[in-house]
């Protein structure tokens, strides 16, 4: 099995960072983590951030900035992920209650700022939840019309296969069909909660993760990113316990 850089998507530790941003990097550092995607900067200067992060040998796996945050502020975005040495700028959230013209807005809308951020040498993602595949646009389900849109050059997938299972779809599939195009996997897991899901540790669910590493493997992933919406443990227990887990099943094979 190939090698993929291990990270934390720090929505994970929202609480922890907003208590002490730095130290929780530090937490992050000693875990044993490779490398984070963000989620916010804790109001911390770029040059601060690129400082810190190489401080504790971290590295930008990507970042996720909101439709809201490209909006309005596009060209700083771009110029702080370039400061500290990241890549990739993800949108990771959309419009839920859309309708098929208003997805093709936003559709029109993630081609325009992917444009503009290949521009500058980036990668732009698009981050799923379930509710892309809960509609179509056209032919296609929502979040296959995303991607046939745009070119790989200005839109890459990031893919949450705790989402697409829970859309009704088969991860390993799709993991498949976006070889090539699909750099980040959110590795999470879930299971049924009532007519919701809990969010889980790794290997605690009913996602087939030990497959998905092996999909993620042979496509050309280049992060797999530990997150979970909601944890059970405290946030640093949980990521610590799902870090443990790849330990096991996946760095124990490369």
């Amino acid at each position: 099995m190939r090698r993929m850089g291990i990270g934390v998507q720090l929505y994970t530790l929202r609480d922890e960072l907003a208590a002490d941003f730095r130290g929780t990097l530090r937490k992050v550092a000693e875990l044993g983590y490779e490398g984070v995607e963000f989620a916010g900067y804790g109001d911390i200067a770029a040059d601060e951030m690129k400082a810190l992060l190489q401080e504790l040998g971290l590295q930008v796996a990507g970042s996720h900035v909101s439709l809201e945050r490209l909006r309005s502020n596009l060209e700083g975005e771009i110029a702080y992920m370039k400061t500290i040495g990241g890549k990739t700028i993800i949108c990771p959230y959309s419009s839920p209650d859309a309708d098929e013209e208003g997805w093709k807005a936003v559709i029109a809308e993630l081609r325009s700022y992917g444009e503009q951020i290949s521009k500058h040498g980036l990668l732009f993602a698009y981050h799923n939840h379930e509710f892309e595949f809960e509609g179509k646009v056209g032919d296609s389900l929502i979040f296959d019309a995303i991607f046939e849109s745009s070119s790989p050059e200005t839109l890459q997938v990031e893919m949450d296969v705790c989402w697409v299972k829970r859309g009704g779809q088969d991860p390993i599939a799709y993991i498949h069909k976006y070889a090539g195009r699909l750099p980040l996997v959110h590795m999470k897991d879930f299971n049924y909660d009532g007519d919701g899901v809990q969010t889980l540790e790794l290997g605690q669910g009913i996602v087939p993760l030990a497959e998905v590493l092996a999909a993620a493997s042979d496509s050309g992933v280049q992060w797999l990113i530990v997150e979970q919406d909601r944890c059970q443990n405290p946030p640093l227990v949980s990521v610590e316990n799902s870090l443990n887990w790849l330990r096991e099943h996946y760095l124990q094979q490369v």
